[in-house]
C-alpha cells in the first residue's frame, strides 16, 4: 500500500470516531503540555536566579565571613572573633588586579521627609565604588565619595521609588531626611532598575558604610575588635587572573587573621561558582519534573494502546475483507500502526499548543518567570511519536495475524 492511501485510512478511521480519538489523545495531550510547562518553570527560575547574581556586577569575587563565636578554654572566657573587619576592604584594595572593592552593611529603619513617614526601608551602608561595582547609574546629583565615607559624612543617596515616595515630583536634592535622631542630607537619586527576586533596588536608602557602623548597627563588641562586615565584593579587571587574585588575597587575608589557609575563617566564591551551582541544582529538579510529566505520557500510550485493540477487534471482519482482496499482514500492520502514530502525532501538536500556550499564561498570571524551551518542545513531541510507535505495535501486530477466514466470519 502506498504512504498517502495508509495515511488516508489512517485519517478517516480517527474522524469517524472523533470523540473517541480526543480522548484517546488526552492522555499525550497532558503528557506532552506538562513536560513543556514544568521545563519552562523550571528554566526560568534558573533564568531568573542567574540574572540576579549577574545584576550584582560583573567578574566579582565574594568573600564571607564564615564564624564568629565566644567559647571557654581551660577555665577562661575566650573570644574567636573569626570573620571580617571593615579594614579588611581597605587592604583588598591593594591587591594586583582588583579594581574595586564594595562594603555592605543593611540596617532597617524609619525614614522621614516633611510629613511624609516610611516603615522599614532598608538602609544599606555602602563605599564610594558601589555605583561602578555594580553598575548603577546616577540620575540626579551624584554618589558620595570616599573622603565622605572616612570622614563619616551625613549624606544619602535614594532609590529611584524611595525618592517618588518621599518628595514626589519636588527635587530631592539637597532636602533633608531624619532616619531614627541622624539628619542625612540627600545629594543624589539612583537610576530606575527595578526588582531582582526579592531585592528592589529602588526601594533603598544608599549611604556612607561609616554612617551605617556608627549611627546604626554600632555594638560594644565593634569598638573592641572593629567593625565586623558580613560580606566584601571585590571587582577585578580581568576573569583570566581570576585564580592568581583570589590566592593572593587568601594570603593576605589568612596574614591579616593569623590564621592558617586550612583554618581560614572567611570563604571565597566566584559568580560563575554560584551560578553553576544554581544551574546544578536546578538541571536536577528539571529533569525530575520531567520524568514525573513524562509518566503522562506512558499512561496516555497504554491507552492508545487499548483503544486500539479494541478497534482492531470491531474492525475484524474488515481486516479479513482486506486480507481476501490482496493485502499482506505487513499492509494490515502498517495501517494500525500508521493510526497508532497519528494519533500520537495530532496529541502531540495539541500538547504542544496547550503547552506553550499554559506556560505563557503561568509566566504572565504569576510571579513565577517562564522560560519555554524548543528543546524541550522537540523531545516531548518525539517522545509522543514513541509513544505511538512502541504502544501502536502490539495491536498493529495482532491485528496483521489475524486468520483471513476466521476474520471473514468474525461478527
Amino acid at each position: 500500500m502506498k504512504i498517502r492511501e495508509v495515511l488516508h485510512i489512517a485519517w478517516e478511521a480517527m474522524n469517524k470516531n472523533k470523540v473517541r480519538s480526543l480522548l484517546t489523545m488526552l492522555g499525550i495531550i497532558i503528557g506532552v503540555a506538562s513536560v513543556i510547562i514544568m521545563v519552562s518553570i523550571s528554566a526560568g527560575t534558573e533564568a531568573a536566579i542567574k540574572d540576579q547574581i549577574t545584576s550584582l556586577g560583573s567578574n566579582l569575587i565574594f568573600i564571607q565571613s564564615s564564624f564568629s563565636r565566644m567559647g571557654l578554654s581551660g577555665g577562661k572566657l575566650t573570644t574567636q572573633t573569626g570573620g571580617l573587619v571593615y579594614d579588611d576592604a581597605e587592604a583588598l584594595a591593594e591587591v594586583s588586579g582588583v579594581t574595586g572593592v564594595v562594603v555592605e552593611q543593611i540596617a532597617t529603619n524609619t525614614v522621614k521627609a516633611g510629613g511624609v513617614s516610611l516603615d522599614s526601608i532598608n538602609i544599606l551602608g555602602s563605599t564610594a565604588d558601589l555605583p561602578r561595582v555594580r553598575d548603577m547609574e546616577i540620575a540626579q546629583g551624584r554618589f558620595f565619595t570616599k573622603t565622605e565615607n572616612d570622614q563619616t559624612r551625613k549624606v544619602a543617596v535614594l532609590g529611584a521609588s524611595l525618592a517618588t515616595e518621599l518628595f514626589g515630583e519636588e527635587d530631592p536634592i539637597g532636602q533633608t531626611i531624619l532616619v531614627e535622631n541622624t539628619r542625612l542630607n540627600v545629594i543624589g537619586v539612583f537610576e530606575e532598575r527595578g526588582q531582582v527576586g526579592d531585592l528592589d533596588y529602588d526601594a533603598r536608602l544608599y549611604v556612607p558604610i561609616s554612617v551605617v557602623l556608627d549611627q546604626f548597627t554600632q555594638t560594644y563588641m565593634g569598638k573592641i575588635f572593629g567593625d565586623r562586615v558580613k560580606m566584601i565584593y571585590v571587582e577585578i579587571d580581568d576573569q583570566t587572573v581570576m585564580d592568581d587574585t583570589i590566592l593572593q588575597i587568601e594570603l593576605l587575608l589568612a596574614k591579616r587573621h593569623e590564621v592558617s589557609l586550612e583554618e581560614a575563617d572567611f570563604v571565597i566564591t566566584t559568580q560563575q561558582q554560584i551560578i553553576q551551582t544554581q544551574e546544578s541544582t536546578t538541571s536536577a529538579f528539571r529533569d525530575l519534573l520531567a520524568w514525573v510529566a513524562g509518566v503522562s505520557l506512558v499512561v496516555g500510550g497504554i491507552g492508545i494502546m487499548n483503544i486500539m485493540l479494541v478497534s482492531v477487534t470491531e474492525r475484524t471482519r474488515e481486516i479479513g475483507i482486506r486480507q481476501s482482496v490482496g493485502a499482506t499482514p505487513g499492509d494490515i500492520r502498517s495501517q494500525f500502526l500508521t493510526e497508532a502514530i497519528l494519533l500520537s502525532l495530532v496529541g502531540g501538536l495539541l500538547g504542544v499548543a496547550v503547552g506553550v500556550g499554559g506556560s505563557w499564561l503561568f509566566g504572565k498570571l504569576s510571579d513565577m518567570r517562564t522560560v519555554i524551551s524548543f528543546a524541550s518542545i522537540i523531545l516531548a513531541f518525539l517522545a509522543s511519536a514513541t509513544v505511538g510507535v512502541f504502544f501502536g505495535f502490539y495491536p498493529a501486530n495482532k491485528a496483521a495475524e489475524l486468520d483471513p477466514i476466521e476474520a471473514l466470519r468474525y461478527e
